[in-house]
This record gives structure tokens, C-alpha cells and sequence, in this order.
């Protein structure tokens, strides 16, 4: 997949298909709060495998039942429509 960079306009466009995703600091971010520390290790095992696939690995931190997720495309130093492609991914594993 090839990442190519997102104008602001764009950005905006595509905040629309990124629901619940917000922007902070020039990234793309969300957090998820789960059942357990099982259901949230799940998805994050879910959500690698898609992000592996794509070449497209996300920033993260996980806190037992909280996964804390920004998104950024370091090779175009920006946002690309690979974070707004896994955002979306994203929330449809964690049945957002």
C-alpha cells in the first residue's frame, strides 16, 4: 500500500469516515476501554495483524482494560490515507 499525504482539507474530509478518532498533535487518536485485559490484548493482537498487513503499524500503549491508540505516517511526516484506512479497521475490531 502506498501512503500518500492528506492536505488539511482532506483531513477534514476524512475525519468524517474516522468517527470517534480526534486529532492531537498533528496525529490521529483515540482510546478504547474494554471489558478486561484479555478482550483488550485481543484486539490489539487483531489490530496488529491488520496493521502488519498493511505495512502501517500505529503508536499505542495498553493499561489492563485501556488501549490508547495515535496514528501517523512517519515516511510522508504527516497523515496519510493509511491512518484513516486503519482507524477505520481499528474501530471495526474494537466494535466501535
Amino acid at each position: 500500500m502506498h501512503a500518500k499525504k492528506l492536505s488539511e482539507a482532506e483531513v477534514k474530509e476524512q475525519m468524517n469516515v474516522a468517527k470517534g478518532w480526534s486529532l492531537v498533535n498533528g496525529k490521529l487518536h483515540r482510546a478504547f476501554e474494554c471489558k478486561d485485559f484479555v478482550a483488550a490484548f485481543g484486539n490489539m493482537t487483531r489490530v496488529a495483524l491488520v496493521a502488519e498487513g498493511m505495512n502501517h503499524h500505529p503508536d499505542w500503549c495498553n493499561v489492563w482494560n485501556k488501549v490508547v491508540i495515535d496514528l501517523q505516517t512517519h515516511s510522508v511526516d504527516g497523515l496519510s490515507n493509511l491512518d484513516f484506512e486503519l482507524a477505520v479497521k481499528i474501530n471495526e475490531i474494537f466494535g466501535a
